[in-house]
């Protein structure tokens, strides 16, 4: 029989599958995006890295590549954010992902046009506040995640937030197979997202240097959380790079961060007082950690794009220990619904199986705990 895993989410993106490919810095590009839904799932360009009229190119590109719908990934304090917001709108792309609430005037703006919007959060205090501005869908990312993460465990989360918020909620973290989707959709999740599971395929961007980095974690105590890079918690493969800013003193990392800093410049056309009005606005980071979290998409592409593991930042989920492959989008998402078809059927015929004497059994127990 064919598994029909429709959901609200799918319902609400026009997908065939609930599962999101998310929106990777310098690794979700047209390609990937597009061969995510034209194999049934959905796919975010990451639009927080570029400049817009370079967002403008992929959007175009994509529908190009696929006639399904997909959607942008912005961040509410990039500079270019309202101009990436506008391209949404104009090219009528379906959903928008963010981490940080752009606002309700913004929000309000997109949700007029139809677009779904759907932020990413890592505690149940910013999925409420997300939702009471406006968001459609919530995606929950618990620590074991990649990238910027919380603490808690993506099962405690998602019960949490499964049940303060009235909108559909979509698990991340820690997910790459067809188990991991049943297992969420049995806790109350409407989907699943994934990161690095989409990054180690065939249709990535990423070099194979890198690549290969990725490829060689076989211990998920590798994939460690630190704040060395700009003060955050960022969960990533430990490297070179990693390790010299673990050990690094105040004037190493300021000599790091002022180089990233001009790089970036050069690339995203940001001006010195959009650069000076960051600094001001740090809090309690250091200058150091102000400025690479401002420039931390060229930390990124050291490895995403130049193919320099040892010289960037390697942002990966600890389910990165647990994969040795690299299929196509349509083969990952093909494998998924399989095992997951697998594995209702396994356990339903537990369930077939078991005695009548059984039945009668958890009947008592259960007339008990009442």
């Amino acid at each position: 029989m064919s598994l029909d895993l429709s959901t609200r989410v799918t319902e609400l993106l026009g997908c065939r599958y609930p599962i999101i490919q998310t929106a990777m810095g310098w690794v979700a590009d047209p390609r990937l995006v597009a061969a995510t839904c034209n194999a049934g799932g959905f796919g975010f360009l990451a639009g927080a890295t570029i400049e817009p009229h370079l967002m403008e190119a992929a959007i175009l590109q994509t529908k190009a590549l696929t006639d399904r719908p997909f959607g942008v990934n912005f961040h509410m304090y990039q500079p270019n954010a309202g101009e990436i917001v506008e391209l949404v709108l104009r090219h009528g792309v379906k959903a928008v992902s963010y981490s940080r609430s752009p606002g309700k005037q913004m929000v309000a703006r997109l949700k007029d046009a139809g677009v779904i919007c759907m932020p990413t959060v890592g505690a149940l205090k910013h999925a409420q506040k997300a939702v009471e501005m406006g968001a459609d869908i919530v995606t929950v990312q618990g620590g074991e995640g990649g990238g910027h993460t919380g603490s808690v465990p993506t099962a405690l989360l998602l019960a949490q937030v499964r049940d303060a918020v009235n909108v559909p909620v979509v698990a991340a973290g820690g997910f790459h197979d067809g188990a991991g989707l049943v297992a969420a959709l049995a806790l109350g999740a409407e989907g699943v997202a994934m990161g690095t599971r989409f990054l180690m395929s065939r249709e990535s961007p990423v070099p194979d240097a890198t690549l290969n980095r990725y490829l060689g974690v076989k211990d998920p105590a590798k994939v460690i959380v630190s704040r060395a890079l700009d003060g955050l918690p960022q969960r990533m493969i430990r490297n070179e790079l990693l390790d010299e800013l673990e050990a690094a003193g105040p004037l190493r990392r300021l000599r790091l961060a002022v180089g990233c800093a001009l790089a970036y410049r050069r690339l995203s056309g940001i001006g010195l007082g959009q650069m000076l009005q960051a600094l001001r606005n740090r809090g309690e980071l250091t200058l150091a950690q102000a400025l690479l979290a401002a420039n931390a998409p060229m930390v990124i592409q050291k490895a995403m794009v130049d193919g320099e593991p040892e010289a960037g930042v390697l942002p990966a989920g600890q389910v990165a220990a647990l994969l040795d492959a690299r299929p196509s989008c349509a083969e990952l998402i093909q494998n998924m619904v399989a095992q997951a078809e697998t594995r209702l059927a396994a356990l339903a015929a537990r369930v077939a199986a078991q005695t009548p004497s059984d039945n009668a059994q958890e009947s008592r127990n259960a007339a008990v705990s009442r």
